[in-house]
């Protein structure tokens, strides 16, 4: 492989936390040496990468927590964001209509009202071990806000690269900009607004945010520049659970999110559509294994623009986009020697029946319990604002929604009326936290950020482990590629593919273009994407067997 070519995983007989930074992975790992479960783990994991890895870590965010118990239940913790009461459907338009640039990214208007609290809280009340109270969950988060971290190059350069968006709040420019003077390698940073919003959680509980003096100061601060999020908003949210999609591929079981993620869906759309073709046979990186995956992916998300929303607002046809039949009727004018034009591909009409900058984590714990946890602030630092007095960097969720039929968002996804705006509906989201069963037992935990390509990223990890019978760490280190129906391009990373394969895509109609950044990502090394934090249980050891993804020097994995 071309990133770190056979390198192995790291292997454990009991419990492991790949995630995007050392720190919290360890944070897990403790938990579950203290007799937590996955469940503690991922919450404690999660609430450290608020603190380590703000980027997309967050309080001020929102996301999707599977899981999966060992005794066999299956549920999701929805904890995405919702919009705030006074939002409107063309809340990012002008008068005449257009879609005024920025508005639904930077600043107090592109945020949603915050889930992360909420979620995490409820996962712990109804699913973790009873072991460990709410107060030992925060309380590594606390330290680590209140004692500090040390500043590594990469944070570093991420805060320097990010200048120009933090620069534009004040407060964003006093924590992260270090008053504007800039942290350095070495520096020690140190958040005391963050601890004591986290002591604050573990003083009177999670509600505090949404209740008490967090929520008075997130929505003074909103009010005072022309964002929406009000206390009724806040204390009004509250984290659903929702029942997992479940399918198969070759024998496996797959278990993926339901909406308003759009990411299983997808997924199991696209497995669904490649499973009757012989993908091991056409190799790894083949013309005929690329232009497969392409044409379905190029499917699928068809059907997500037209379809996919939230089902609390509006109807989306799961079961019938995932209908074997419909699958079937989806490839029936699949040309194996042509591309099929996106501007020609109409949606697929299905019986009744998601930044970039997010962070995935998994974690499995010695009695088989599995949760694999996607969460963000959408762009890298969300909104760019920081709530004055929390420490809380606020997310720019309210893009993910549609700002008008036909205009693409942050992601240059197309997005369709189901998914327009509308008061305390949860945004429409590509993030995939997938756990595969092999026999009924937990095989692999998997998932990314990426924005869109989530869901090719977790399905590379899925078909190169399967498919292909690669080691976890080869198939998370194995080179991507991503199309989303429009634009109508094949997005590829660094060592793809030979040349003479190129000529062979590009003979059956596919334009390839290599990976470009997003405006609003400052990253060099946004031309990898992904971070698939990863977890592969091995059937015959029972060894947990980890895989922390190399585009993401700062993730690891740890495990006892």
């Amino acid at each position: 492989m071309p990133l770190q070519a056979q390198r192995r995983p790291v292997e454990s007989p009991n419990g492991m936390v790949a995630s995007a930074h050392a720190l919290a992975s360890q944070i897990g790992v403790d938990c579950l040496r203290q007799g937590g479960n996955a469940v503690d783990a991922a919450v404690a994991t999660g609430l450290a990468l608020s603190v380590v890895y703000p980027r997309a870590g967050n309080l001020g965010g929102g996301g999707f927590l599977l899981i999966r118990l060992a005794d066999g239940r299956t549920t999701l913790i929805d904890f995405r964001e919702t919009a705030p009461a006074a939002a409107t459907r063309t809340m990012f338009q002008d008068a005449q209509g257009n879609v005024v640039a920025d508005r639904s990214t930077v600043g107090y208007l592109a945020s949603g009202v915050p889930g992360t609290v909420a979620g995490f809280a409820l996962a712990w009340e109804k699913y973790g071990s009873g072991k460990l109270s709410w107060s030992q969950l925060v309380e590594p988060a606390r330290q680590l806000a209140e004692k500090g971290f040390v500043v590594s190059p990469y944070f570093a350069q991420d805060l320097r690269a990010s200048r120009d968006l933090l620069g534009k709040n004040a407060e964003s420019t006093r924590v992260y900009l270090n008053g504007g003077k800039l942290f350095a390698a070495g520096d020690r940073f140190v958040q005391p607004d963050l601890a004591a919003t986290l002591r604050r959680l573990q003083e009177r509980g999670s509600r505090e945010f949404y209740e008490g003096e967090t929520a008075r100061l997130i929505a003074e601060d909103m009010q005072a520049h022309g964002g929406l999020v009000r206390r009724d908003d806040l204390k009004s949210y509250r984290a659903v659970e929702r029942a997992p999609l479940h399918g198969s591929y070759r024998g496996f079981e797959v278990i993926a999110p339901p909406p308003p993620s759009s990411g299983g869906v997808a997924l199991l759309q696209i497995l669904g559509m490649i499973e009757p073709y012989d993908v091991a046979a056409m190799g790894t990186n083949s013309a005929a294994k690329i232009h497969l995956f392409t044409e379905a992916m190029r499917r699928a998300f068809r059907d997500r623009a037209e379809y996919l929303g939230d089902p609390d607002f509006v109807r989306v046809p799961v079961a019938g986009l995932l209908e074997p039949k419909y699958l079937k009727t989806r490839m029936a004018d699949f040309d194996p020697e042509k591309a099929t034009p996106s501007a020609s591909l109409p949606a697929g009409s299905p019986l009744s029946g998601e930044s970039h900058e997010t962070t995935h984590y998994s974690v499995v714990d010695a009695a088989g319990n599995a949760a694999s946890c996607t969460y963000t602030l959408n762009g890298l630092y969300g909104s760019g604002v920081t709530a004055a007095g929390t420490g809380v960097l606020l997310n720019n969720e309210m893009d993910d929604f549609t700002a008008k039929v036909g205009v693409k968002n942050l992601y240059g996804l197309m997005q369709g009326e189901s998914n327009a705006v509308a008061p305390g509906k949860r945004p429409l989201s590509s993030m995939t936290p997938t756990i595969v069963l092999k026999n009924h037992a937990p095989f692999l935990v998997t998932g990314s950020p990426g924005g869109p390509t989530i869901i090719t990223t977790t399905l590379f990890v899925v078909t190169n482990v399967i498919d292909h019978s690669m080691s976890v760490t080869q198939a998370v280190d194995a080179p991507r590629f991503h199309h989303q129906w429009q634009p109508d391009v094949v997005n590829y990373e660094p060592f793809f593919t030979s040349q003479d394969t190129m000529a062979l895509l590009r003979a059956k109609g596919h334009v390839l273009q290599p990976r470009k950044l997003y405006p609003n990502d400052p990253d060099a090394a946004a031309r990898y994407w992904g971070d698939a934090e990863s977890i592969l249980i091995d059937p015959k050891t029972q060894l947990r067997q980890g895989a922390n993804d190399p585009r993401n020097p700062e993730s690891t994995v740890a495990g006892y």
